[in-house]
């Protein structure tokens, strides 16, 4: 597999730092090119000047490509110390200074300032993404309205009242929603 790397905006074509093993899955680049598609001309869309924050962060891809193409700010959570490692390397590579690391566990954040888009990646088979996102809100981290983007696995379920958008790429399945309906 070859390593993640940014799709558009001012980064493009940069290679970023994966941790080895299979601790970390780097979100597919057909996965999160159809995702950056769908914000980028869904009416509800948009990144810029928007506040990013990437849960189960890994590599950091979904954080680092919405600062790429325009977002005001990045917030990455992951706890994975290979991860964070990866995603220190990634953030300094990039020279993103919008970019900020909370190192802790996304069904245990800390309290945060509210996000527009909130992109959450976890494990796939975990059944994390629900309980992720209702401990986020819980925290702060939504804002009203915000939009939500789910990378979910082939067996993964997830209650989402009204998807604005819903594709499949190999084994990713995209769900964006709005927060609060």
């Amino acid at each position: 597999m070859s390593p993640p790397r940014i799709i558009a905006g001012r980064w493009r074509g940069r290679k970023l730092t994966a941790p080895a093993g299979l601790a970390t899955r780097p979100t597919g680049l057909r996965a999160r090119q159809a995702a950056f598609d769908i914000l980028a001309h869904a009416p509800w869309g948009g990144l810029q000047g928007k506040r990013v924050l990437d849960v189960f962060a890994g590599t950091g891809a979904y954080g680092l490509e919405a600062l790429s193409r325009g977002a005001a700010l990045a917030s990455f959570i992951e706890n994975a110390p290979a991860a964070l490692a990866a995603l220190r390397a990634n953030l300094a590579a990039c020279g993103a200074e919008a970019g900020r690391i909370i190192a802790a566990d996304a069904l245990n954040p800390p309290p945060g300032a509210p996000h527009d888009l909130l992109c959450l990646d976890p494990p796939y088979g975990a059944g994390l993404a629900g309980p992720a996102l209702a401990a986020l809100a819980a925290a702060g981290w939504a804002a009203p309205g915000a939009i939500i983007l789910a990378e979910l696995g082939p067996d993964d379920r997830l209650d989402v009242p009204s998807p604005l958008a819903e594709r499949t790429h190999g084994k990713a399945r995209l769900v964006i929603w709005r927060f609060g309906g």
